[in-house]
């Protein structure tokens, strides 16, 4: 049975270029044809299917930027990499946002080439994932829609959003609807690597480099090498990490601490914040040229204020999961209990609905949640975002401080300690679990 090999189309006015990519390429396997200007390339684009395109900038009768444009205003899928100068990142830069799938720099690192062609031509086999939004508003829908545009892409992607809205949720469907799903999705809180330790955690280390070094660390890069590195709460991340970080995207490699050589790595950066990273760089706490590096495309995942169509939607979902941890019958909420939510603003987003729900499964009666149940703050006295930057884990300190004052008071009986609080064993139990209660 003969397989259909894949057929890669390069555009370069250079012969030698061109022989030189189209040898790289049939050695992996892949057909390619080659033509000199823009004119020609869409000639070929119009009468053949590509499942890659390679493009230089600089072209007789254009360039490579205005034959990625015509491809995305015609709708061809077919995922195009531009080729430029040698640190010419502003070009690059425009390429992604014009919906380039990646780029690469002259003189070409056939290495690089190999591992470009590898990604691109995984995206035709890239599923949806497991990760799912919930919701059927036009606000979520729209940000599925964005999703599925940018996993075709190797382009740095921001992710903004108020806290507890799904940034990571969104940073981990766009790695699973890519060509990198099957390598690894690495997330990595950026408050909360100690500063000292920040450069051994991303780069690595070797053995002997200081004091504690007594066996060889991968960093985070390595770790996620051929797959995605999310970087959450990436306005956290010093000045002076921030520059190391700018020159491992730009140079796609590392030297881990007590090395002597670089190494390659093979990343996608995504970046997510809660934070004004554009305010940050104007008063100077964030570099712009890390900024625009990591902001190539942005998604902004909508508070969930902006999606009250979907509350009742993510409730019926966050409560069938409580009720499978917590062995219990599926509860359900009564009719005053959901418009009281249909009405709530939710300054703490997601995060802070799943708390409520999370407080209301354990002191509820009869598997009925109501009014009674739901902790919320007055609607009237609400407080902006800004001001409550995790209402969530305020909620999750006042219940810990709650029952561990019940236990103390019963001597660590469990059992009388759910009394006295009107919980079932097992819910408490839950909660014990839950809040990391020891």
């Amino acid at each position: 049975m003969s397989i259909t090999k894949p057929r890669a189309l390069i555009v370069d006015d250079e012969p030698d270029i061109c022989e030189l990519l189209a040898i790289t390429l049939e050695r992996m396997e892949i057909n390619a044809d080659t033509c000199g200007d823009v004119g020609t390339a869409k000639d070929h684009m119009a009468r053949h299917e590509y499942q890659l395109c390679l493009t230089d900038m600089r072209l007789p009768d254009g360039d490579g930027l205005e034959l990625v444009q015509w491809m995305q205003a015609q709708g061809l899928r077919t995922p195009v990499a531009v080729i430029t100068a040698h640190g010419n990142v502003e070009t690059a830069v425009r390429a992604l946002k014009l919906g380039a799938f990646d780029f690469i720099s002259k003189p070409v690192d056939l290495q690089d080439l190999r591992n470009l062609v590898d990604s691109a031509l995984r995206l035709d086999t890239a599923g949806e994932g497991q990760a799912r939004l919930l919701g059927e508003s036009a606000a979520i829908n729209e940000v599925r829609r964005l999703i599925a545009k940018v996993a075709r892409s190797q382009a740095p992607v921001h992710v903004t959003g108020e806290s507890g809205t799904g940034k990571e949720l969104v940073a981990r469907m766009i790695h699973e609807q890519g060509s990198r799903q099957n390598k690894a999705f690495v997330p990595v809180n950026c408050g909360a690597i100690p500063t000292e330790l920040m450069e051994s955690e991303f780069f690595g280390h070797r053995k002997g480099s200081f004091t504690g070094a007594v066996s060889d660390k991968q960093g985070l890069f390595q770790t996620a090498e051929g797959g995605t590195l999310f970087l959450d709460e990436i306005a956290d991340l010093p000045l002076a990490m921030q520059v190391k970080l700018l020159r491992v995207i730009q140079e796609k490699s590392l030297r881990p601490i007590g090395a002597t050589e670089e190494i390659a790595v093979d990343v996608r950066i995504l970046s997510a914040t809660h934070k004004n990273l554009s305010a940050l760089v104007e008063a100077g706490q964030f570099r712009e040229d890390l900024y625009y590096r990591i902001n190539v495309i942005e998604l902004q995942v909508p508070p969930l204020r902006d999606r009250d169509s979907d509350v009742l939607i993510l409730c019926e979902k966050i409560l069938a999961r409580i009720a499978g941890e917590m062995q219990l019958d599926l509860p359900r909420l009564d009719e005053k209990a959901s418009a009281l939510l249909c009405g709530y603003r939710f300054p703490g987003n997601v995060r802070e609905l799943e708390n409520i729900l999370e407080r209301a499964v354990t002191m509820c009666e009869n598997n009925v949640i109501t009014t009674d149940d739901i902790q919320i703050k007055d609607s009237g006295n609400e407080l902006q975002q800004e001001e409550t930057p995790d209402l969530g884990g305020r909620l999750e300190d006042m219940e810990r401080t709650t029952i561990m004052k019940a236990l103390e008071e019963t001597r660590f009986n469990k059992t009388a300690a759910a009394k006295k609080l009107g919980l079932t064993l097992r819910a408490l139990r839950y909660r014990i679990q839950k809040l990391d209660i020891e």
